[in-house]
């Protein structure tokens, strides 16, 4: 298998961390949807980061997909998606509100810094901003005295969120302030330390 996709992109770095941490061997190349538009074109005709491309040169898109699959692979121990229901609902939900801040990250860096300025629209980056800021209030308040998110074991919704937050602070300095954010930001130290993110950096 294959991954396709540029690090800077935060939900093809959350694959990747993802399948280091699972313990999962991926063949991963980082072609540009800008700059390699055509290349990537060649391998998967939707041109869409992360893409999966497996052996038989089929491709599956959507990061949360390809998670999905990559867990069936990894030995239970290594999966970021507890299976008991409860602990598995609370990881599922954090994870989501962790990719809504991806989303609205890079909705506002394409608006203010990939979209020509005379077609911007301020009100839509100020209710995209909003969002975001939503997002990680609903992440710092969940954080409490466990290790991670859900406990004592780092799972899904701790990658996603450590990931989301890195490209916010990097792609989108002084949005948001990690001063406001003491907990997010230790969460975010603390797995950028480890083995699987810094395979992954950027």
């Amino acid at each position: 298998m294959k991954l396709i996709g540029m690090l800077d992109s935060p939900f093809v770095r959350r694959t990747v961390v993802s399948a280091h941490l699972m313990h999962l061997a991926l063949d991963h190349e980082q072609i540009s949807v800008f700059r390699q538009f055509d290349q990537f074109r060649a391998l998967n005709p939707l041109v869409k980061a992360p893409t999966l491309v497996f052996d038989d040169g089929t491709v599956m898109v959507e990061s949360q997909i390809i998670l999905q699959y990559l867990e069936t692979l990894a030995a239970p121990k290594d999966r970021l998606t507890p299976a008991d229901p409860a602990a598995r609902q609370r990881c599922l939900r954090l994870t989501s509100v962790a990719l809504a801040a991806c989303d609205r990250s890079v909705q506002r860096y394409y608006e203010t810094s990939v979209r020509p300025e005379v077609h911007r629209w301020l009100d839509w980056t100020g209710r995209v901003t909003e969002q975001l800021l939503a997002s990680y209030d609903m992440l710092e308040a969940e954080l409490g005295a466990s290790p991670w998110l859900c406990g004592n074991e780092i799972t899904q919704a701790d990658v996603t969120t450590a990931v989301a937050w890195r490209f916010t602070q990097t792609k989108l300095p002084g949005i948001v302030d990690p001063a406001h954010y003491p907990r997010l930001a230790a969460l975010s130290a603390k797995a950028e330390a480890l083995p699987a993110f810094q395979a992954a950096d950027y």
